[in-house]
């Protein structure tokens, strides 16, 4: 017998935006995935993967988006400014990448 591999609905509901954003304001990147089993979500930044646990700025949410706290942007020091990605992984089915959202820190 033939294992017929049948079509799983896997797809972003929301994929993040280009967000112009004050310096020491709390940003949400939105992202959300649909998928029967639940995905699990990434970010990406500039093209690499955020370690959120030992952030304390920045944290997942429940629905996979995004919080950055008080948005740090000095001179010398843009740690947030850049491109991101939402990345949802389901072990059995794969990746999907969301668009690229750049965040832009507006200066006084």
């Amino acid at each position: 017998g033939s294992l017929v591999r049948t079509f799983t609905p896997f797809y972003f509901l929301v994929e993040p935006v280009d967000v112009l954003s004050a310096r020491g304001a709390s940003v949400v990147m939105n992202c959300s995935a649909h998928c029967e089993t639940p995905p699990k979500i990434e970010w990406k930044k500039d093209g690499t993967f955020l370690n959120l646990v030992s952030d304390d700025r920045r944290q997942l949410l429940p629905d996979g988006s995004l919080l950055i706290n008080s948005v740090v942007h000095s001179k010398h020091n843009k740690p947030d400014e850049g491109y991101y990605q939402c990345v949802a992984t389901v072990d059995s089915l794969g990746t999907i990448v969301s668009r690229t959202a750049k965040l832009t820190v507006a200066g006084k």
